[in-house]
């Protein structure tokens, strides 16, 4: 029997198991049997607490196909209300370890409990190598790819995971699942890339809705927003500090050009605890 909770940032939700009191093995294959909406738990994959040797606490993050991801800024955000509010830990500046680095988290407490939770997402990746996109430009602000007949125009930037960020008139009306999957999986992003699909409504203020790779369209993407806070100030179409609308609420982020670190706001749900009985996987 597995003990789990349901979390959710901004909608963009994931089931939490502290894997530091246990042992669980064959996680890309338990992923894909909990994330199930229909015979699982339902969710857009899964993260696994554990010990870490460089920092507080360690995130393992699966997606709901079963492959590992680097990293999720919803879903570290709900890694801090997970170890604050079950006792893990007092601190409400913590590091977390992921296989994007360490991220630092300050946690925001009303009642005794996380409300906020305000992530240092560490610098912006423009080269192409790193992100990575198979092109010799660096930053990539002019990346054209057709889908279906339809031409995009790419600024690519990773967070720890790839993203590709374009601008669209209309946001609401945009078919994200047939444009998304045939990006996230075109022959330039070797590693397949998450899309974000994006509306500018003033200097301060966009609307995105996102592909995430692996997953499919989701309500929110912490480091989908962050990406595209830094691609759309690198083509001056907004200022370094804005207001991101998700289908699933707002985060608010800001590029601080003197570090050069990204800085994310948002909540962190617990939605409710069970325990996983089927162990056939």
């Amino acid at each position: 029997m597995i003990r789990f909770t349901k979390m959710q940032g901004l909608g963009n939700d994931y089931i939490y198991i502290n894997n530091i009191t246990n042992n669980i093995k064959e996680i890309s294959k338990l992923a894909k049997i909990m994330s199930d909406r229909h015979f699982g738990v339902g969710s857009d994959g899964i993260i696994l607490i554990e010990k870490s040797n460089i920092a507080d606490f360690k995130m393992k993050m699966f997606n709901q196909d079963g492959s590992e991801a680097e990293m999720c800024g919803n879903g570290i955000r709900c890694v801090g209300k997970f170890v604050y509010d079950k006792g893990l830990t007092n601190k409400t500046n913590i590091s977390i370890e992921t296989l994007a680095g360490i991220k630092k988290l300050r946690l925001n407490i009303l009642n005794k409990k996380v409300k906020t939770v305000e992530v240092d997402m560490g610098e912006p990746i423009l080269e192409a190598a790193k992100i990575p996109v198979l092109s010799q430009k660096s930053p990539i602000k002019n990346l054209k790819i057709n889908a279906n007949g339809k031409n995009f125009i790419f600024t690519c930037v990773s967070m720890g995971n790839p993203h590709a960020i374009t601008i669209v008139k209309n946001v609401d009306n945009f078919n994200v699942k047939e444009y998304g999957k045939l990006i996230e999986h075109n022959k330039l992003f070797p590693q397949k890339t998450n899309v974000e699909f994006i509306e500018i409504i003033d200097r301060h203020n966009i609307k995105m809705r996102v592909w995430e790779r692996g997953t499919g369209e989701t309500l929110a993407c912490g480091t989908g927003a962050c990406a595209s806070v830094v691609a759309c100030n690198l083509n001056g179409l907004i200022d370094n500090k804005a207001n991101v609308k998700l289908l699933g609420g707002k985060l608010e982020v800001a590029w601080n050009k003197e570090n050069n670190h990204v800085y994310m706001i948002g909540p962190a749900v617990t939605v409710f605890e069970g325990n996983w009985e089927n162990n056939n996987y």
